[in-house]
């Protein structure tokens, strides 16, 4: 498929409005896409590589405007770039004005002159820029998005930019090419649904849905090594969860990062909550897994901190050594790590996910055999009892207790009503960093004050939205700032005095004293007295949370 006709389809969805127009035009693009499909199905969506790929392609909006900038000609910069940026309000308008294309040829970096771009010529183009790493990978990367611009017409370059910045923008989510999937090579949608749980990789499975049917699509199973979605919770009580299920089972909750274990006989891999591999920072839970596991599986589990004496350390001490990337040895020894299993995937070429949660607790119990590393899952129905493992829970040191419905499946990347988290400590929210203020005096030179947003809608949704809740400057350390700084700066797209827009990409874990209706915030809310808790930077934008949820906690009150 050439790019421009990708380009053009993609302008055409654009313009519409209605979620099922939405769809066929989406479902007519696939249908026509014809070897390019897998890239067609992800770049959609404004995705370059699978889900479970943890490739990034590490293109910040610096980088993009230096690029533009420099296709565009002698006479306009990088702040040009951004200021017009600012202005439009999006990247891929402005670098379609620019008439980037009467540069053809000069950067084409072989090429072969002025050819036409195909899918797959971008999509090679952006595996190499991805690859680029090491000194001087900066100026690679600029050059070969200059090369693409300089080849590129307005419209191509439009979704060019775009695409390498992760902003899309053509209200398509997750959930729309799935269903567009459906329709254009006739399929049931749940069967394209389970398909991609299973393989978070939508170009695949539109591929083995247009080539074998929901034949092909069933045969699709979990695969030891490349990571799937976390199944998430939600904030519930005892009494919504006996009320809803009958009975509960009751584990302990963790103030560690989510870990996935992957063992295919021989090699252990490890991913994060993002699916991004985490294995070698961590060497001493893949010594545990290689000693306890003699048959291939996946894990779903916790990494806690704990100190000398075994009692549990905070949540930041876990995220020292998931950073690390060098002298792992030395962080080993600054902070010890232990691993908590409390869900199994798949053991012995056996997918479970549809099982029972209390039959996988079953075989994660029959693969760690006597092992202290199986979290205690307690099945009951008494509000007393429920309430025993909490305080034990709490003396202990954690967090507090998950709720779980014990007939659950396990549904990777999402968030139900079967898995609830009960902390009865002080109310906290995980929001997105979209604003920033630098600070005063000797913090001249730090970002001081942050702008926090919920998400809006399904955290399937691709195009996700945020609103405003509030802004947060207590509770954060000279040394966080400094962090803090070095992390949001790649991601800021504007600037006016003080004043910083940031792109989503950063979570704030902020707790508060209340939650009030305010016409200051997009949301409708603000926080009363929020304090900076963690970066959480096992989590993305997507798992943000949302304005129902802020909804829900200020009726409570």
């Amino acid at each position: 498929m050439e790019f421009a006709d990708f380009a053009a389809r993609a302008r055409e969805i654009e313009s519409l409005s209605a979620d099922h127009d939405i769809r066929d035009g989406v479902s007519d693009l696939l249908a026509d896409a014809g070897p390019a499909l897998p890239v067609v199905a992800r770049y959609v969506q404004g995705r370059v590589f699978p889900a479970h790929d943890a490739t990034k392609l590490d293109v910040g909006p610096t980088l993009c405007y230096e690029a533009i900038a420099k296709a565009a000609g002698h006479n306009v910069d990088a702040d040009d770039v951004e200021t017009r940026v600012a202005e439009v309000g999006e990247v891929g308008a402005v670098a379609a004005d620019y008439d980037l294309g009467s540069q053809r040829g000069l950067g084409a970096f072989g090429d072969g002159g002025v050819d036409s771009l195909t899918v797959r010529d971008v999509d090679g183009r952006l595996r190499e820029l991805a690859a680029a790493e090491g000194p001087g990978s900066q100026d690679t990367k600029r050059d070969l998005l200059f090369g693409l611009f300089t080849r590129a017409d307005p419209d191509e370059t439009r979704y060019i930019a775009r695409l390498v910045l992760s902003e899309m923008r053509i209200g398509v989510g997750g959930g729309t090419v799935r269903d567009a999937i459906a329709d254009a090579f006739e399929v049931p949608v749940e069967r394209v649904e389970r398909a991609l749980q299973v393989t978070n990789d939508i170009g695949d499975v539109a591929v083995v849905a247009r080539e074998d049917g929901e034949a092909g699509l069933a045969d699709l199973g979990l695969v030891v090594g490349r990571p799937v979605g976390a199944m998430l919770a939600q904030a519930g009580t005892v009494t919504e969860a006996l009320d809803d299920w009958g009975e509960a089972a009751v584990e302990w909750k963790y103030d560690g990062a989510r870990v996935q274990v992957h063992y295919d006989g021989t090699e252990v891999s490890l991913f994060s909550r993002n699916m991004e591999d985490v294995t070698d920072p961590l060497p001493e839970v893949v010594t545990f897994v290689e000693s306890a596991l003699d048959v291939p599986a996946i894990v779903d589990g916790e990494v806690v901190a704990v100190a000398d004496d075994g009692a549990p350390l905070p949540f930041q001490d876990v995220l020292k050594r998931f950073r690390r990337k060098h002298d792992v040895a030395a962080a080993r020894e600054d902070v010890t790590v232990e691993f908590r299993a409390f869900d199994c995937l798949h053991a012995d070429g056996r997918d479970l996910l549809d099982a029972p949660l209390v039959e996988r607790h079953d075989h994660l119990a029959d693969l760690l055999d006597g092992s202290d590393a199986v979290a205690d899952l307690r099945v009951s129905d008494d509000p007393d009892e429920i309430a025993a493992v909490e305080s034990r829970a709490l003396e202990a040191g954690h967090e507090g207790i998950m709720l779980k419905n014990p007939a659950s499946a396990y549904t990777p990347g999402r968030r139900g009503k079967n898995w609830l988290k009960r902390k009865p400590d002080v109310e906290t929210l995980d929001l997105v960093v979209t604003g920033a203020e630098w600070g005063e005096g000797r913090r001249a030179t730090l970002l001081g004050t942050f702008l926090l947003s919920a998400r809006v809608g399904d955290e399937a949704d691709g195009d996700a939205r945020f609103q405003t809740i509030g802004k947060v400057a207590t509770g954060i350390t000279d040394e966080q700032l400094a962090e803090i700084t070095d992390l949001l700066e790649p991601h800021v797209t504007a600037e006016d005095g003080a004043e910083v827009d940031v792109e989503p990409a950063v979570v704030f874990e902020v707790g508060y004293e209340e939650i009030q209706t305010s016409p200051t915030y997009s949301s409708g809310y603000a926080l009363r007295f929020p304090r900076f808790v963690a970066v959480r930077k096992d989590k993305g934008p997507a798992d943000a949370d949302t304005i129902g949820r802020v909804e829900r906690l200020a009726d409570r009150q």
